[in-house]
């Protein structure tokens, strides 16, 4: 199917949050005929159509619970949200049914206009694409920053013109079904483990990260993490230019550290960019973040001076190794985007104090004993809750590690903190796990994390 085919068409969306309300106001904006499926029925059909535009409330169909075959039977195409899998039993029977499948990035490329920066990867994605996405607004007038990031492409497509620039942070999830799209420069951050549960193998989940580059050519560019081992490979058979980074070697194409000076070679010829401390970002992921937005923003035309300058005023992402306050002396940071092993390894290693480290949370399948070899001698205390608690104490015990304690409540955890840590020391929420367990999304978590913090009596 294609975009010209819709119109007149019903079309499947399935899950009701931001991507699904963004794709049903797109198909009606095109003219296609949406119905909308939340198969969890506890959710009620009045609250789903409270979330929908007011244009949308009486176009759409909203079906709670199970579709029937007569009703999918009268479907053109069907759009899951990337919170729904695709060996998911209803979105079997729609494959069985050969109904085309499409991810929402699919659904608003198909409609979007002008070019596209993709960026996914295991980590740094929502830091990398904010800041890539400044820079463009720094260059650029027309600029759209959209996907995983909490905005939906699908919505904000049909407001692009050909002179639109579309910053993306891409998930896995979001990449499992397209097939038009194409990036003019897209990024692969990293791939670490992480979201097993849901593409069962590594190789499954690189593929899907890989996806990100389908339909690039030579004319296009994709940005690499040269120091990780499958990004790496994938360059030797990547479709794009291919431009890596690396804070551990000294790249003779690309970008790379050198003490604490980022340098930007070509055909061995090096030359620097600038200096570590000329921003405001922490740890190494924070180093490679930055080197990875160079290279994409150099790669879209835009003036190093430009770049530079938005790199030099740019403030961490909330959430994401995020400083909060200083307390008695001790300082309190916000990592609860660390939702999983790689990414709350970088927040140890942007530790530079005694820390006190709260983790645990929902179990994605993750395995736990490399963050815990980075505990070194900067994780004093390990205060653990949620579903994966006691799996994270076995790892620890088996590393050697048995300074930790279980909390039944993200209360009780917060209050130990406190209590425990000393003037001098450091108190981390990186919890190393999703946090649906205990709360509906890690923001969530955080926003409680810092609630808390800035309560605590100077």
């Amino acid at each position: 199917m294609n975009a010209s085919e819709i119109k007149g068409k019903k079309v499947l969306v399935i899950g009701t949050g931001l991507s699904g309300v963004g794709s049903v106001w797109l198909l009606n904006q095109v003219g296609a005929i949406p119905v909308m499926l939340e198969e969890n029925t506890k959710v009620s059909k009045e609250d789903i159509i409270k979330k929908l535009h007011d244009e949308d409330k009486e176009k759409t169909t909203v079906i709670v619970g199970e579709i029937s075959d007569e009703e999918l039977d009268s479907i053109a195409l069907t759009v899951p949200s990337p919170a729904v899998p695709l060996d998911s039993p209803t979105v079997m029977r729609i494959k069985n049914k050969n109904i085309p499948i499409w991810s929402e990035i699919e659904l608003a490329y198909n409609f979007a206009k002008g070019r596209v920066v993709a960026i996914t990867g295991t980590n740094g994605k929502t830091t990398t694409t904010t800041l890539v996405g400044d820079i463009m607004k720094a260059y650029y007038n027309s600029v759209y920053v959209v996907g995983n990031i909490g905005v939906s492409y699908a919505e904000a497509a049909p407001k692009m013109t050909e002179e639109s620039v579309t910053v993306g942070e891409i998930s896995s999830f979001q990449l499992e079904a397209v097939e038009n799209f194409h990036a003019n420069v897209s990024a692969i951050l990293n791939i670490t483990p992480d979201h097993l549960n849901r593409h069962h193998t590594m190789e499954c989940y690189a593929q899907m990260k890989e996806n990100v580059t389908n339909n690039q050519t030579k004319d296009d560019t994709c940005v690499l993490n040269y120091d990780n081992e499958y990004t790496r490979d994938f360059g030797k058979r990547c479709p794009a230019k291919v431009v890596y980074f690396s804070t551990k070697e000294k790249l003779s194409d690309g970008f790379f550290l050198d003490g604490e000076e980022i340098f930007m070679s070509t055909a061995g010829n090096a030359t620097r960019v600038m200096n570590i401390h000329d921003m405001n970002l922490v740890g190494m992921c924070n180093i490679e973040n930055v080197m990875a937005a160079i290279a994409m923003a150099l790669a879209m035309g835009v003036p190093l001076s430009t770049i530079l300058s938005v790199i030099r005023d740019f403030k961490a992402v909330e959430h994401r190794i995020e400083y909060v306050a200083t307390k008695g002396g001790v300082d309190y940071y916000n990592d609860s985007k660390g939702t999983n092993p790689d990414a709350a390894i970088q927040g140890i290693k942007a530790m530079c104090k005694p820390t006190i480290l709260i983790g645990g949370g929902y179990d994605k399948g993750s395995e736990y004993d490399e963050w815990i070899e980075n505990f070194g001698d900067k994780v004093k205390m390990l205060v653990l809750i949620g579903q994966t608690k006691e799996k994270i104490a076995e790892c620890a015990k088996k590393h050697g590690f048995d300074k930790y304690v279980f909390m039944d409540t993200y209360e009780d955890a917060l209050k130990f903190c406190t209590e425990n840590a000393e003037k001098g020391d450091a108190v981390l929420l990186s919890p190393a796990c999703a946090s649906w367990d205990m709360f509906p999304n890690y923001e969530t978590r955080g926003k409680k994390f810092k609630e808390y913090v800035n309560k605590l009596a100077d």
